[in-house]
């Protein structure tokens, strides 16, 4: 897959690219109206661009996760999530087992984030871990370690720092023309000031319409990966339906994430916007695909290789999403589409809760509150980290309790 993961991101490149020569004529523009000079306008875009890149390649990650209010676990936290975790690395081959964080959100959707694979971290929500059976876990997992061994997440993390300059940039320029005044740049002669003229009106639609080019770009970089971490997810488990599952819980429930905002939502497994993500994702301004489009693919694989997701995204979209190259490198082995876990039945109402039990305690546990159990009866009972009290009564039993 190596072929395929170079040539993506040579397309992402270019796309941002484009997305920074934005920037630059956004700068260029601001610095003749407002500075006389271009020059300074190109410096200035170009200092942003690098102080926003720096922060992005070494603490974006960190920035994300904390505006998510992302917990860190580790093994005993929440036992499932971290062998699926491991279970998905090893599948995948990458060197190094991501960071692993759980959102206390009770929206269903993860993401994936870093400036590498052995950088980098995978965060699920307690909405998901409550509602998923281990197969659909495993899929969605199987798609964000897909975004990290396809390097997705650095480009972007890259993008939505560009794309995030570009917009800073075009509001600042247009509120500083409509309360202070267009014109700061001066020209001597008729000829001069029809110049400027022309150079201010271009420069106002490129400060309107710059933003809105590149976020298309920035989006049209995460559909198409999507699709790919998906062949991905369908390969690493061996089993697309999954995700698909998964994808359809998604599509029927909840999504919207409390934390998420415009540049971190590509990054998200399904639109972290939308209460229910049925249908999102027709437009340009889509920030995926729609999952309707991704069910489908999935359930049409007959087998699980790459070339089996090719030939369904073919069939169902009539265009390829694996360039030939990859394909030639996976050959023609076919990779056969396991069964069902057995110990999981999705319909089981026990299993239900001791998912939401497990997610619970990992959450108690995460945020620092004391456990331990009444005396009498048994019952589990909790204590906020700021509790100072030595006695406690249990609500169960009536058991009043030293602490």
């Amino acid at each position: 897959m190596w072929e395929q993961i170079r040539e993506n991101q040579v397309r992402s490149a270019a796309l941002i690219v484009t997305m920074g020569i934005l920037l630059l004529l956004i700068g260029a523009v601001i610095g003749y109206v407002f500075l006389g000079s271009w020059e300074a306008g190109l410096i200035m875009a170009v200092i942003i661009w690098l102080i926003m890149n720096l922060v992005a390649l070494f603490q974006g990650d960190s920035i994300m996760l904390a505006m998510s209010n992302a917990k860190k676990i580790g093994p005993d936290d929440h036992p499932r999530l971290y062998n699926v975790v491991e279970e998905m690395k090893i599948a995948s081959g990458l060197e190094k087992m991501p960071d692993i964080y759980i959102i206390d959100d009770p929206a269903m959707n993860a993401f994936a984030t870093g400036r590498d694979p052995e950088h980098a971290s995978l965060a699920v929500t307690s909405g998901l871990l409550n509602k998923m059976s281990r197969d659909e876990l495993q899929g969605v997992v199987g798609h964000e370690i897909g975004h990290i061994k396809n390097r997705d997440i650095r480009l972007m993390m890259l993008a939505s720092i560009l794309l995030g300059a570009i917009v800073m940039l075009a509001w600042y320029a247009t509120r500083i023309g409509l309360f202070g005044g267009f014109g700061g740049r001066r020209s001597s002669g008729r000829g001069g000031g029809i110049v400027a003229i022309i150079v201010i009106i271009v420069g106002l639609l490129l400060m309107i319409l710059a933003p809105i080019m590149a976020q298309v770009m920035y989006f049209a970089i995460s559909r198409r990966r999507e699709y790919l971490a998906d062949a991905s997810s369908a390969l690493y488990t061996r089993y697309p339906e999954g995700l698909a599952s998964a994808l359809e819980k998604l599509a029927n429930g909840d999504t919207k994430v409390r934390a998420a905002n415009k540049a971190t939502a590509p990054s998200y497994i399904a639109n972290p916007y939308y209460r229910g993500a049925t249908g999102t994702g027709g437009d340009l301004f889509a920030t995926h695909p729609p999952l309707a489009d991704r069910i489908r693919i999935l359930r049409a694989m007959g087998g699980a290789s790459y070339r089996d997701y090719e030939q369904a995204y073919k069939s169902a979209k009539n265009e390829s999403i694996i360039g030939k190259g990859a394909l030639a490198l996976a050959g023609d082995e076919k990779v056969a589409i396991r069964p069902p876990s057995p110990s999981e039945d999705k319909l089981d109402v026990q299993q239900q809760i001791d998912r939401v039990r497990e997610t619970s305690g990992a959450l108690w546990k995460l945020h620092n509150y004391k456990s331990f159990n009444c005396g009498n009866c048994g019952a589990g009972l909790k204590l906020p980290p700021g509790f100072k009290g030595n006695k406690v009564r249990c609500p169960h039993c009536g058991t009043v309790n030293q602490v």
